[in-house]
């Protein structure tokens, strides 16, 4: 692992080297498994963090200055994947309901009404996302729906980090309003 020609490869890349740009992908690909791995994801998950860091560094490539060291800029993408991870993985957990506090099912078809709920659900959201400026909807698109890093979305729409936070604050706030206004509270 020649992390000394990083920055060169990089650069190399950057003005469309394919060959140095795989290079450099295969090289670095074990030091960020390094950094994932000391950020305290499961073992079994480090590779999907990995794969993730890896797509992120093929989106914001344009934004590393070979001029600098690559390894801090590595790190941080890395950490960040990581973070998103937790974040993805607790906001699944704080949805679960552990069956051993849920009173048994009385329903004859535990899915009569599934359909049904999901079909309401899904038309509200839709009307609730569809009265949000097209700032704010694209943001929580981006950020919810896709579960898209600030940065990637950042990139994607355009926008600033520091744009899409504001637009995913202000948003958050309507659409509950737009909860509690169509009694969903």
């Amino acid at each position: 692992m020649e992390s000394d020609s990083w920055p060169d490869l990089m650069a190399r890349a950057q003005q469309g080297d394919a060959a140095a740009y795989r290079r450099f992908l295969a090289e670095s690909a074990g030091f960020l498994r390094n950094v994932v791995a000391r950020t305290g994801i499961p073992n079994d998950q480090v590779e999907d963090v990995v794969q993730e860091t890896l797509i992120s560094v093929h989106a914001i490539r344009h934004t590393y200055d070979p001029a600098r060291p690559i390894k801090p800029w590595l790190t941080a993408i890395a950490r960040r994947r990581a973070i998103d991870w937790r974040r993805r993985r607790n906001s699944a957990r704080a949805h679960e309901i552990s069956l051993d506090d849920v009173g048994h099912e009385t329903f004859a078809d535990p899915d009569a009404n599934r359909d049904k709920d999901k079909a309401e659900a899904s038309a509200s959201i839709r009307r609730w996302l569809a009265q949000l400026p097209p700032g704010q909807r694209q943001a929580v698109e981006l950020l919810k729906l896709r579960e898209m890093s600030l940065a990637e979305a950042a990139a994607a729409s355009g926008q600033t980090v520091g744009a899409l936070k504001v637009a995913t604050h202000r948003a958050m706030i309507t659409l509950r309003k737009l909860w509690k206004r169509d009694g969903m509270e």
